[in-house]
């Protein structure tokens, strides 16, 4: 969800009762977790400041030019390109970058797929793909809406899990505006206290079709029972591989086209062994940055968690508000495709 905001050193859960979903009574949650102090040397959601990036990561871009980069030259780089299978036919990447509107129609503060009328929040998708083809005229532009469709909560719920899921009439929905655009569809699960074993069998008949991908976020991922919002969720390389195991298994019984896999990361610990990560002709895994901030920051970030640690394709992701919320720029196309490695899904929230 990652709307969160500063509200002093530990604020419970916010619910807000949206729109659509009161007449329904349904919460989605606004979970707020504690602001570190400054000794702390982090910034909101664990995003590293230069410090904290330097003492995570392993070797940073060498066109860097943070303290970090620079701290940081000379050491051995990561492999980028990372060697794997060769993609099989229909894969989407490298081929193609996919630029995707992230959220819940039911929130305005969960991402522009809420925030916006549905009309304008196309419009404003199909900017944002022209502008990435012309930055980079040689890589064609994929759009895609992104659904977070399991939904961590601030409330138990009966079943004590801590998530609502949303059925099939709103993923029928946004289905139904991807079609619009040619865009694909992803689904994305906030799993609280229960487990993604557990929530993507319910969406085989949705990860079926063609266009529909998938995607985990394991800031909501609570293994230890924590409630979701207190602190930051983990996946470790085990559920990341039993994710491909299934999708694969789709790809193959429904004779598909590979099927693209992302995995949210703004820390290191909410990905753990990520170097044991399979990697399968059939699933083509991105590691997407989703941290928020000014673009120094973002940049250390990527390096930290995504450059650092190569699985095989990049991420990043923009905040229309939060990246601009201290009075910094929103980063660019040119920028983005700056980096090392150039991400090939990017998403706005």
């Amino acid at each position: 969800m990652q709307t969160r905001i500063h509200a002093g050193p530990r604020v419970p859960h916010r619910l807000i009762r949206c729109a659509r979903g009161a007449a329904a009574g349904v919460l989605l949650s606004l979970a707020v977790p504690p602001v570190p102090s400054a000794a702390q040397d982090t910034t909101r959601r664990g995003r590293p400041t230069t410090r904290t990036a330097a003492r995570d990561s392993a070797a940073y871009p060498t066109n860097g030019t943070s303290a970090a980069a620079r701290a940081l030259a000379g050491r051995p780089a990561p492999v980028w390109p990372v060697p794997g299978p060769p993609p099989l036919a229909g894969s989407l990447l490298p081929a193609k970058r996919i630029v995707a509107y992230y959220g819940n129609p039911f929130s305005k503060r969960m991402g522009v797929l809420g925030e916006y009328p549905k009309e304008e929040m196309l419009r404003m998708l199909d900017r944002e793909v022209a502008a990435w083809k012309k930055a980079d005229p040689a890589t064609p532009v994929q759009p895609a809406l992104h659904l977070i469709t399991t939904v961590a909560q601030g409330d138990a719920g009966k079943d004590g899990k801590y998530r609502m899921r949303h059925g099939d009439a709103l993923t029928e929905k946004v289905y139904g505006w991807a079609k619009e655009r040619n865009a694909l569809l992803f689904l994305d699960v906030q799993v609280g206290l229960s487990t993604i074993q557990e929530e993507l069998p319910r969406l085989e008949p949705w990860l079926s079709k063609p266009d529909v991908h998938f995607g985990m976020d394991p800031e909501f991922s609570m293994k230890d029972g924590t409630k979701p919002g207190r602190k930051i969720g983990r996946y470790d390389a085990a559920d990341v591989n039993w994710v491909i195991d299934q999708l694969a298994r789709i790809v193959t019984q429904y004779k598909l086209p590979p099927k693209v896999l992302v995995v949210h990361r703004f820390t290191k610990p909410m990905l753990t062994n990520a170097s044991k990560i399979k990697r399968d002709p059939r699933v083509q895994v991105v590691i997407h940055m989703d941290g928020w901030g000014p673009p120094s920051l973002k940049r250390d970030s990527y390096a930290a968690y995504v450059y650092a640690e190569p699985v095989q394709f990049a991420g990043f992701k923009l905040f229309y508000k939060n990246d601009r919320k201290y009075g910094g720029p929103l980063m660019t196309p040119a920028q983005l495709l700056a980096l090392t490695p150039k991400p090939l899904y990017i998403q706005y929230q």
